[in-house]
């Protein structure tokens, strides 16, 4: 988790976060610093080594692939992969 602004980031119940997975609530650009919510649903699975970027909500019963770097949002249901993550398919 960020260690900046942990308070920032919301988890729901019974979500797995995996091994080396980054969720960030800042990040520092080459100009400015850009700082927002993090929130991940209930029953949400990420993925080892994946990384949450400053502002995304994910859904409940959503899962990332590995190593994926969300940069979106993601609606309940889905499942999303890739550098930067894309939905692949959608049960929502």
């Amino acid at each position: 988790p960020d260690v900046f602004w942990p308070e920032l980031i919301s988890i729901g119940s019974n979500t797995i976060i995996g091994y080396d997975a980054t969720i960030l609530c800042h990040e520092f650009l080459q100009d400015e610093c850009r700082i927002g919510e993090v929130t991940i649903g209930e029953r949400t699975m990420i993925g080892a080594g994946s990384v949450i970027l400053p502002g995304v909500c994910i859904g409940d019963d959503v899962q990332v692939g590995a190593n994926s770097v969300v940069t979106k949002d993601l609606p309940d249901g889905s499942f999303a992969a890739g550098v930067p993550a894309k939905i692949l398919s959608n049960r929502g």
